[in-house]
């Protein structure tokens, strides 16, 4: 076992040596990278930072306009909301109102309707029926006189026979 510590020895100090150079070249890719990394950053300080300077300046500067758009809008759209409601009760009351002057044409032209059945049941009933009578009566005396003269027939200058026409054969109303 004594031989053997030299070479557990010598395999150490390998072993550092080896641990050694591997943080040695770390440390230099690590610095390169560091080198980039700050020239990335400047670049970023000289290109980007104007911008967003520039960007944050004009969203300071249209913020208050933005805030007057947002409150007009707001102020049209209470506006137009009234407006509507407004409407929409004007039309409510124009439609209620028409319903209720159909309803009411329409009760005017039934009584309408109904007084007008009504004249003509009464018109009936005092002129046609009395005319009827009347002239069924004058009809019943021609036929009576016709028929207690003899029922004489009468002629044309010589021509065929007239008969003269029976009452019944006549239109009356």
């Amino acid at each position: 076992m004594d031989n053997l510590t030299p070479i557990f020895i010598a395999l150490t100090g390998a072993a550092v040596l080896l641990q050694a150079g591997l943080l040695a070249a770390m440390y230099l890719s690590l610095r390169k990278s560091s080198s980039r990394i700050e020239t990335l950053a400047t670049e970023v300080k000289t290109k980007v930072l104007p911008t967003v300077e520039t960007a944050q300046a004009m969203l300071a500067e249209l913020r208050p306009k933005l805030q007057v758009i947002a409150d007009n809008l707001a102020d049209s759209t209470d506006a137009i909301r009234d407006q509507v409601q407004r409407v929409d009760t004007t039309v409510s009351d124009v439609v209620d109102r028409a319903r209720l002057q159909v309803i009411r044409a329409d009760e005017l032209l039934s009584r309408t309707l109904d007084r007008v059945e009504q004249t003509s049941d009464m018109v009936h009933k005092t002129v046609i029926s009395p005319v009827r009578q009347i002239s069924g009566l004058m009809q019943g005396i021609t036929a009576g006189i016709e028929f207690l003269l003899g029922n004489r027939v009468r002629r044309n200058g010589g021509g065929p026979e007239v008969r003269r026409p029976v009452p019944q054969d006549e239109m009356f109303i």
